[in-house]
């Protein structure tokens, strides 16, 4: 009772008849239950000491491991329109099979025998390469023909001009004689005059002396005459060596311009020949590129494009195909504040989505249901939601992933980390302290994944 009045019914009333009373006034439910709270009480301190791992949770997905195992999207590199469907959707491909054939809409390559007429193009270009390069090669014999006639004429013109020389020096000998010869005719013809004058020579000796002082003059004037044309044959003779020469320039220089004007198209040609060789491999290409095939086995998983005489344009997807074999991986985002604490080998545990699990957060030994994971890539760079990316692959030394595990279900990490004292972790929690630090032994190690 609480005794607030002070009218006392205490010995009014038998209280041992009332069980409610007997429960009320019992002195060991007292005791009992202090012995309770202090057990309860030394319990919760010494349980305060308990271990307790320190963890960081976040959520993530599951991937490959290797990009290439990762669902892809089936592009169609050409502008086209969808003529035919080879699958449907669900249906497993091996690598090479034809998914869909698409049909030409641009009017550059309508023509059926495009191919047929750019190898002709090729052909006839070739051959108008060839026949340049044979010309090229007429012209360079050409040219080396000239050389060699131009040195022999070069030669032949310069002892025609030392003959000329050589000529003028002996008509100028035979000029000298001469007029020596005519100077003692001159001399003989005055003394015979005198002579007769005298009258000690007859007429006679004197008419021999004066026919003889003409044919000595005669020959002299014509020894003059000769060193006069051999002079003027000197004169033609440098005349013909200078113009021999500027021939064979000239002659020479216009070969080698015909011949860079050939090589020049034989260039052209060439470059044509490339471009046309370009033209026929992409054609080639352009039309393996109507038949769009699996990249890798797989199953056709989702159809963008659906129907007959749909136009796409080039990039645009057609459907994805999931490769049928893969190594599974999570992809989770963690916190900036997190990110310190992250390294390659770093412990994780996931729960997977429909997979039956208890989970204690701090007791990872007493946790069921969870399977292990170790980090194996960390990114760099923030993604645009401000976190970073981890990519966590299957623990090994752990079970394994159960097997009906698909791309694209949910996972939730538990990032394992320190272990602490339960009363370290409540006062870190209170305060809004991180997590502390540190690094796996094999953190250094790395991860290799098995193919």
């Amino acid at each position: 009772m609480l005794n607030i009045s002070p009218e006392s019914i205490k010995d009014k009333i038998d209280q041992s008849q009332y069980h409610a009373f007997a429960m009320v006034m019992n002195k060991k439910t007292g005791r009992t239950l202090a012995r309770w709270i202090v057990f309860l009480t030394v319990l919760l301190f010494f349980g305060l000491f308990l271990p307790w791992t320190q963890n960081v949770r976040t959520d993530g997905f599951l991937t490959a491991v290797n990009p290439e195992q990762r669902p892809q999207t089936i592009h169609s590199v050409i502008d086209g329109r969808i003529e035919k469907w080879y699958v449907q959707e669900g249906d497993y491909v091996n690598k090479g099979d034809t998914l869909v054939f698409i049909s030409e809409i641009k009017d550059d390559y309508f023509d059926p025998e495009l191919l047929v007429r750019t190898e002709r193009q090729l052909h006839a270009k070739k051959q108008s390469m060839n026949a340049y390069g044979h010309k090229v090669s007429a012209l360079e014999n050409q040219i080396k023909a000239l050389e060699e006639t131009q040195v022999l004429k070069i030669e032949q013109a310069k002892n025609y001009l030392r003959q000329t020389e050589l000529k003028v020096v002996s008509d100028s000998i035979d000029l000298v004689a001469a007029e020596t010869n005519y100077k003692i005719a001159e001399y003989q013809y005055e003394r015979i005059k005198q002579l007769y004058e005298e009258g000690l020579k007859s007429l006679t000796d004197l008419e021999i002396r004066e026919l003889k002082r003409q044919e000595t003059l005669a020959k002299r004037i014509s020894a003059e005459n000769k060193l006069l044309q051999s002079k003027n044959d000197l004169i033609n003779a440098h005349i013909e060596l200078i113009s021999l020469e500027a021939q064979f320039r000239d002659k020479i220089a216009k070969s080698f311009s015909d011949r860079f004007s050939a090589e020049s198209d034989q260039f052209e040609a060439e470059l044509s020949v490339a471009k046309l060789e370009t033209s026929l491999t992409n054609y080639s290409m352009r039309f393996g590129f109507y038949f769009i095939t699996a990249p890798q086995n797989g199953y056709v998983t989702q159809a963008m494009i659906t129907g007959i005489g749909e136009t796409i344009k080039q990039g645009q997807p057609l459907c994805s195909v999931m490769p049928s074999e893969y190594q599974l991986a999570v992809e989770m985002y963690i916190k900036p504040l997190d990110l310190p604490l992250m390294s390659i080998g770093q412990k994780v545990r996931y729960i997977f989505d429909g997979w039956p699990v208890i989970v204690f957060t701090g007791w990872p030994g007493l946790t069921f249901g969870t399977f292990g994971g170790k980090v194996i890539a960390i990114d760099n760079f923030a993604n645009e939601n401000g976190k970073y990316r981890i990519l966590v692959a299957p623990d090994t030394a752990d079970k394994p992933w159960p097997e009906a595990l698909r791309v694209g279900s949910g996972a939730r990490g538990i990032v394992l980390l320190k272990t602490v004292p339960i009363y370290y972790e409540l006062w870190r929690q209170l305060n809004g302290f991180p997590p502390d630090y540190y690094k796996p032994v094999n953190a250094a190690k790395g991860y290799e994944v098995k193919k």
